[in-house]
């Protein structure tokens, strides 16, 4: 399936569930995919305005400021994905977070 059909297929299917967690994310990463960052952090916030413990939409809004080369945006969202990750005893998720941090500070 092509990029514009993905997105088209998302946007369809936003119309009738708009509170979707995974559509609003997987929309973000379709944004990404067209470089249309602008639109990806707002759906990325979107997600985290239906679910604020969704500690990927953190990660997802780190890389795209990062892209941006904002990096003092990037690492606030690391962290506090990195917040989330941490009460919820997500290794995986925590060293993800940790090595991203590690990247931009050094």
């Amino acid at each position: 399936m092509n990029k514009t059909l993905r997105l088209e297929n998302i946007l369809n299917m936003l119309k009738t569930e708009p509170n979707d967690l995974f559509l609003n994310y997987s929309l973000g990463i379709e944004y990404i995919a067209i470089n249309k960052y602008s639109e990806a952090i707002i759906q990325f916030n979107k997600s985290l305005t239906i679910n604020p413990n969704y500690f990927t939409a953190y990660y997802q809004l780190g890389k795209v400021y990062e892209i941006l080369n904002d990096f003092n945006m990037a690492i606030t969202q690391y962290q506090q994905g990195l917040k989330i990750a941490t009460l919820q005893k997500n290794n995986k998720a925590i060293n993800e977070f940790n090595e991203a941090i590690f990247l931009i500070e050094d």
